[in-house]
């Protein structure tokens, strides 16, 4: 494998190499940085690959500096590979779904110490998709220059090669399957953690709202003492160019699937207000500095991510039915509209 000095990318492949018995992993692409050096992108794959059967794909690193996605998701992950060597239980659900895991999509970035990539493109700002209403200066995505943030790349331009990779993965291994939900980790909005669906480029509500509304239910009653905000991104703000808008208009194109992407935005805020010193910090604004709150934060979401794998392995028996979406349907106006 690549040696890399990035931690994140060292301990990913510490794991891949823990788990050969059970894990399979490739460079999807390699991101090249202005000194010359490579990063390579990860994907690593474990359960059922059969198209049949339900996925869940984690995503994290899509921007450099919120390394704290990175590590939600490379925790949890390094979580499975230990159980795989003991968990006669997590066997058995591995034989009925596929977990995908891409933690670091951005590596150059993290590098650098950026939201953007090493080409000043924000992932996130990417994708074909063009907001149908006004959308904030800047944070809604830029066009007039690298040198701003939120810069989306050239309009006539592909998109960039971290986010042909994801949309790769996510097309290979999650799309056309009978259900699949993505969760892609993120920082830096608030002060608290907030769970995003689409859209970010339009108010509209999308066409499986019931879903997310009966996905978020089971969330709930299952764990009631949760401190998430379940939100459609619109309700925040409106953006150009969302890679997750864009692959979930690719998946209503497929009828007979299910695919819900999911945006974890971990209130960071809350961070800073309990240690003011961060500010001072480019990083500290967006990741806990302190170790024992950042192990917090590594322990509180795997909750989320374990629900997310045994609600996908279990989807049939709380999707909503023709008897019960038009009512979540009806409920999600109500809640979020």
């Amino acid at each position: 494998m690549l040696n890399t000095d990035l931690p994140e990318i060292t301990a990913l492949e510490r794991i891949i190499e823990l788990g050969a018995s059970h894990v399979q992993s490739r460079v999807v692409c390699r991101v090249d940085m202005p000194s010359g050096a490579t990063h390579p992108v990860y994907a690593v794959t474990l359960g059922n690959p059969d198209p049949a059967l339900p996925a869940v794909g984690y995503f994290g690193g899509v921007h450099g500096l919120e390394r704290i996605g990175a590590e939600v998701v490379i925790a949890f992950l390094q979580s499975l590979v230990m159980r795989l060597q003991w968990d006669s239980t997590l066997h058995k659900q591995l034989e009925s779904v596929r977990l995908v895991f891409m933690p670091v999509v951005n590596p150059g970035g993290m590098q650098l110490g950026t939201r953007a990539n090493p080409r000043g493109v924000d992932l996130m700002r990417n994708a074909p998709v063009q907001a149908h209403e006004p959308v904030p200066f800047l944070v809604g995505g830029q066009r007039l220059s690298a040198r701003l943030p939120w810069y989306r790349g050239a309009a006539e331009a592909p998109m960039e090669i971290e986010n042909r990779a994801l949309c790769e993965v996510v097309q290979t291994e999650l799309l056309g399957r009978p259900f699949s939900v993505a969760l892609d980790c993120h920082s830096g909005f608030g002060v608290r953690d907030r769970i995003w669906f689409p859209y970010a480029h339009t108010r509209a509500p999308i066409a499986h709202l019931a879903e997310v509304h009966a996905l978020k239910q089971i969330f709930t009653l299952s764990n009631s003492n949760h401190r998430y905000i379940f939100e459609p991104q619109s309700l925040q703000y409106l953006a150009h160019g969302d890679v997750w808008d864009n692959l979930y208009r690719q998946s209503c194109a497929q009828s007979d699937s299910v695919f819900l992407p999911l945006t974890l935005e971990m209130g960071s805020w809350l961070w800073v207000k309990k240690n003011p010193r961060q500010l001072f910090s480019r990083h500290g604004m967006f990741n806990p500095l302190i170790e024992h709150r950042q192990q917090r934060v590594l322990r509180q979401h795997q909750v989320l991510l374990e629900f997310l794998s045994r609600a996908a392995s279990g989807f049939a028996r709380w999707l909503p039915t023709n008897q019960t979406r038009e009512q979540h349907h009806a409920q999600a106006l109500q809640d979020w509209y």
